[in-house]
């Protein structure tokens, strides 16, 4: 389908560029090198892994390898074209050509993803081999995310816990001798190894058996936690070894990271005073109490500093008591169920939630060195210690400093959500940083902001 798409962007791209040169505004350009550039961007995509099946349709990785692929087409066109047959055209014609197919491409693969988003997206059928506590959340985040377009029918174990026939919904459809059979019924095309008591012959026979039947395979690798994007293959013979690089939270990356932080959360401050000093004056003038809110959270390292927010509740000594209530449903289940109790937002106070602008004074955290733009998001004080013993790798967060926005929070969880999920997309950005993925966050923020609630 990419492929079909890509090659109907391209025949747009060459379309409008034809039709600009038989206006006479720019010379036309010879039929022969636009089709090779077409056939040489396709080509390039594809070895590029272009065409691969991805989970995750961002757009902005389709946009780093579609615009990658047409600017080294038109390289290579523009070469042969200056070495096989002079024109003193050939530059200005390959330059508008890459400009158009890049345009189009971009635009195809954007709205590809954008499309890709909706609730509705029937997925592939996928078999999920091992019913523990890693496959449960492999198939529950797959049910939960159709836009990563894998939709699991159930699992594959031998040994499943006693008296379990379903999870989450999902059943339990056999054991590893009744894979061909599990495949057949349900129109699998897809299956995911996650882990599973049976032994290493056994589950490489599984993936073996996949590959015959023409079936895609992911497998969880078991150190899954120390697996980064930053991974290299080698060999010893036949064995693969993984070698890892991480962000390093100490290096001076970092560093230069928080620098421009504070630079530009300085900037920023003033040019948002005027629009700061008019919901100073509405939260004044609408609510009896201060204008500010002050809370202590914890950030790099384990520091405690005092956060900044536009008071938006009603000033009532019960809010302690409705934190602590949120607080227990956080550990108890994992997945709070709600805020609970009398809702205490002033009419200003929902709308500046709802927009997150009761969040603007943090710049001020920012400019003073306490936050960053982009990183977790502070924690109350009172809960950290708690939640360090009871959720996996919660202090593993605090590598860095805490953020205005986040990986997590663009991807959805934000307010009333899991937070050992929200924990594991944070340690995700720490370990799997760089300024693009910085860059990423900072675009998504806005219609993450648009389309979700916010944080309580």
């Amino acid at each position: 389908m990419l492929i079909v798409l890509d090659a109907l962007m391209l025949a747009m791209a060459v379309a409008g560029v034809l039709v600009g040169g038989s206006s006479g505004r720019f010379h036309p350009q010879p039929i022969g090198w636009i089709t090779l550039y077409a056939l040489l961007c396709l080509a390039v995509i594809a070895i590029r892994g272009g065409y691969r099946f991805r989970l995750e349709p961002s757009p902005f990785e389709y946009l780093g390898q579609v615009l990658a692929g047409a600017a080294i087409a038109a390289i290579i066109v523009i070469g042969l074209r200056v070495i096989f047959a002079p024109d003193p055209d050939a530059a200005v014609q390959g330059v508008r050509l890459w400009l158009f197919a890049s345009g189009y491409l971009g635009a195809g693969r954007v709205g590809l993803a954008i499309a890709h988003r909706r609730p509705n997206r029937r997925g592939v059928p996928t078999l999920v081999i091992g019913a523990g506590a890693v496959g449960q959340t492999v198939a529950r985040r797959l049910a939960e995310r159709p836009q990563l377009g894998l939709a699991p029918v159930g699992f594959l174990d031998k040994d499943p816990l006693p008296g379990l026939d379903s999870i989450d919904g999902l059943p339990v459809l056999g054991a590893s001798w009744d894979l061909e059979d599990v495949v057949r019924r349900h129109n699998v095309e897809h299956v995911v190894v996650t882990f599973s008591t049976a032994p290493h012959t056994v589950l490489l026979g599984i993936v073996r058996r996949c590959r015959a039947l023409g079936l895609d395979v992911s497998v969880v690798p078991r150190l899954y936690e120390e697996v980064s994007r930053r991974v290299t293959v080698e060999h010893v013979g036949g064995i693969s070894l993984l070698r890892i690089e991480r962000a390093d939270p100490r290096g001076w990356q970092f560093e230069c990271k928080y620098a421009l932080d504070r630079l530009f959360g300085a900037a920023l401050l003033v040019l948002i005073s005027p629009l700061l000093l008019v919901l100073i004056g509405l939260v004044r003038t609408t609510s009896p109490g201060p204008v500010f809110f002050r809370q202590e959270r914890v950030g790099i390292d384990g520091c405690e500093f005092d956060v900044l927010k536009l008071r938006t509740m009603c000033v009532s000594p019960e809010g302690s008591e409705q934190d602590a209530a949120w607080a227990l449903q956080m550990l108890g289940a994992g997945d709070p169920a709600g805020g609970g109790g009398e809702d205490r937002r002033t009419p200003v106070g929902k709308v500046l939630r709802r927009f997150c602008l009761d969040e603007l004074p943090q710049f001020v955290n920012v400019a003073r060195g306490d936050m960053s733009f982009i990183g977790p998001r502070p924690e109350r004080t009172g809960y950290v210690r708690a939640f360090e013993q009871h959720v996996y790798r919660y202090g593993d967060r605090h590598r860095v400093k805490s953020g205005l926005t986040g990986w997590a929070q663009v991807n959805g969880l934000r307010g009333e959500t899991s937070l050992s999920d929200r924990v594991e997309w944070d340690n995700y950005y720490v370990e799997n940083w760089s300024p693009w993925l910085d860059v990423k966050i900072l675009l998504l923020t806005i219609p993450a902001v648009l389309a979700a609630p916010p944080e309580t």
